[in-house]
């Protein structure tokens, strides 16, 4: 019985270092993963989000222009043209084909 008792405790000692051993690759894997992790987040530009905010209010804001001064500019491009240039602006409807007149 000495025997069994002495050949089972070597074994469970022997499962017991592997799982030791299978968890501190786990950790040891996982650390390095996390490491590798900080080195690509450290090298990657973010912008903070009261940048983005900024931005995006500028860009709101130079859209808004952008639509005043086209509708300044196509009050010039009529007041310039006049009015025999809105009749020459305005396109004639072209005869479709195949229709006889």
């Amino acid at each position: 019985m000495q025997s069994e008792n002495r050949l089972f405790d070597d074994f469970v000692k022997m499962v017991n270092g592997v799982a030791g051993t299978v968890a501190g690759v786990g950790r040891e894997a996982e650390e390095s993963m996390r490491e590798r992790m900080r080195e690509w987040m450290g090298g990657v530009d973010f912008v903070s989000r009261d940048e983005f905010d900024a931005v995006k209010s500028m860009a709101a804001a130079a859209r808004e222009e952008n639509e005043i001064l086209k509708s300044r500019i196509s009050a010039l491009e009529a007041k310039v043209a006049g009015p025999a240039g809105a009749a020459k602006r305005s396109p004639k409807p072209k005869p479709k084909p195949g229709a006889d007149s």
